[in-house]
Formats: C-alpha cells, sequence, structure tokens
C-alpha cells in the first residue's frame, strides 16, 4: 500500500505524526512495568542516572518497534475505524521516512543501553523489537488466533530489561515478572478486540473474537485472568515481597477475576456485552499499573 504525502502539512501535524507513530500510550505501560522492577532488583531505589539511561533506552527501543509496526500495519489501519486516523494513513509521511526514522531509534537506543547500562539489556531490547516486528507483526498477526498470545512476549521484555540494568543478570523473579505481563496480554487485548470485532474482521486478522465465539473468547479471557492471580501470588515468595504486595496481589487479582467472570456470564448467543468488554479493558490498565506500582511500594517500606 503506497500512502502520498499530505499536501501541505505544517511542522507540527508532522510532529506530531512521528510522535504518533511511537505510540506513546503502550510506551507509558511498559515503563510502568519497568521501573519497578528496577526497585526490586535493587531492593531499593536505583541509581538516578542508571534509571535515567535505562528508561531512555527501553523508550526508544519500544518506539521504533512501534514504528515499524505501523509501517507493516499502514494497510490494516486504512480498513479499520480504530486506526484510520494514524499519520500513515493520513499520509503525514512517507513509509520510507517512517521506516528510517524507526531504524534510527533502534540505533539509539541499542547505544544508550550498550554504553550506559549494559550488554545485557541492550540486546534484551533488540531481541524485544525482532519479536514483536518479525515473529508478531509480520508472521503471527495476519496468520494465527494466537497471534497476540505469542506475540505478547514482545511486551513483557521491559521487565528483563529493567532487572538486567541493574543486576545485569536474569533469575526467576524477573522470569515470574516477565509471566505476569506475559499472562495479562490476551485477556487486556482481547477485551478490547472484543468491543472492535468489526474493525478485526473487516481487516481479515484472525483475532480471538473474529474466529473464534465470543463465548469461547470470553472463557479463554477468564482462563488467563485466574492463571495470570496465580503467578502473581506466587511472585510475592519468590521475590521475598511482603505484605503490601500479598494484600495487592490478591485484591487486585480478585477484581480482575470478577470483571473476566462477569464478561464470560454477559457472552451468550455469540453476543458480548461491549461495555463490559471495555469496563474489563480499563481496569486492565488500572490493575498492571496498580500491581507494579505497589509492588515497589513494598520493597521501599520494607528496605528503607
Amino acid at each position: 500500500m503506497s500512502v502520498a504525502v499530505v499536501r501541505a502539512a505544517s511542522w507540527r501535524e508532522v510532529l506530531k505524526g512521528y510522535v504518533a507513530l511511537t505510540k506513546p500510550r503502550i510506551i507509558e505501560l511498559l515503563l510502568v512495568t519497568t521501573l519497578p522492577t528496577m526497585v526490586v532488583a535493587a531492593r531499593g531505589i536505583p541509581g538516578a542516572w542508571l534509571t535515567i539511561d535505562t528508561l531512555i533506552g527501553g523508550t526508544l527501543a519500544a518506539a521504533g518497534a512501534n514504528a515499524l509496526n505501523m509501517v507493516i500495519d499502514r494497510d490494516i489501519d486504512a480498513v479499520m475505524e480504530r486506526t484510520k486516523g494514524r499519520p500513515l494513513v493520513r499520509g503525514v509521511m512517507t513509509p520510507r521516512a517512517a521506516t528510517v526514522f524507526a531504524f534510527g531509534l533502534e540505533a539509539i537506543a541499542f547505544a544508550v543501553l550498550a554504553i550506559w547500562v549494559d550488554f545485557l539489556a541492550a540486546w534484551l531490547a533488540v531481541a524485544a523489537m525482532l519479536f514483536y516486528v518479525v515473529v508478531y507483526t509480520i508472521w503471527l498477526k495476519r496468520r494465527s488466533r494466537q497471534n497476540i498470545v505469542i506475540g505478547g512476549a514482545a511486551g513483557a521484555v521491559p521487565v528483563l530489561i529493567g532487572w538486567a540494568a541493574v543486576t545485569n543478570s536474569l533469575s526467576w523473579t524477573p522470569v515470574l515478572l516477565f509471566l505476569v505481563v506475559f499472562i495479562w496480554t490476551p485477556p487486556h487485548f482481547w477485551s478490547l478486540a472484543v468491543r472492535y470485532r468489526d474493525d478485526y474482521d473487516a481487516a481479515h486478522v484472525p483475532m480471538m473474537p473474529v474466529v473464534a465465539s465470543l463465548r469461547r473468547t470470553t472463557l479463554e479471557i477468564l482462563v488467563y485472568t485466574v492463571v495470570m492471580w496465580a503467578v502473581t501470588v506466587l511472585l510475592g515468595p519468590v521475590a521475598n515481597l511482603g505484605w503490601i504486595y500479598a494484600v495487592t496481589a490478591t485484591v487486585l487479582g480478585g477484581a480482575f477475576t470478577f470483571y473476566a467472570a462477569r464478561l464470560y456470564r454477559h457472552a451468550v448467543h455469540d453476543r458480548a456485552d461491549v461495555g463490559e468488554a471495555m469496563r474489563l479493558f480499563q481496569f486492565s490498565i488500572t490493575y498492571l499499573t496498580a500491581l507494579f506500582v505497589l509492588m515497589a511500594v513494598d520493597v521501599i517500606a520494607r528496605y528503607h
């Protein structure tokens, strides 16, 4: 699909377009998991410069991957109502310019992480980009109903980067943190896909709500939620977290399960309650943010 550049785009429109390419709202969630992970790894507040360098490198790496995703998916974005306003669809810049921008961000990200953090964090960022772009966007997204399940691994890598930045190693704690985000992704994304089921169907993207009944989709959302709840509870003793985290994981996991069960209960006759789906989607963002922030609070309260 070729997209013509906007006839007379102002510099503000072009700037906003390049920012939009990076998907800032997704990057916010990645940072929400990275910084608390660094706190857990450091058993307190990590050094200021290490934190800044890690967050800058992680932000640029995620931004480059998101921009490449938009370049590859611009034909799908043009079909879906939710994404018709994206910059490449509107012709704010050419695909070539967006690609150069994306690889530039990736190069800077690698340099920042390799020079000022450590090579393990830098290579993990590269691996996450390749997985998101090649495995998810190019290979799985248009071919498999398990696209977001497997592809979600890329969004879970920032916790590994945060841990590696502090310790220059990996252990069972970051693996469990990775699993929390990895298992969280399908309920989070599928609840949104229920709302935009017709969009994905029109674009021929086999998201779970398109290729399976909504009853089956919401059941899988519920199952993933319960498994995620169990992993968050297991994380407490493995990471040597205290009562603040234990209460947080228990209460938030119960609330997430409640919303998922309610969505499943309403999914009858292959028709889901869109309002319930969006309530679960919005809560899933609150859940991940609160879980990781209070995890950091637990560590700071115990070790300072």
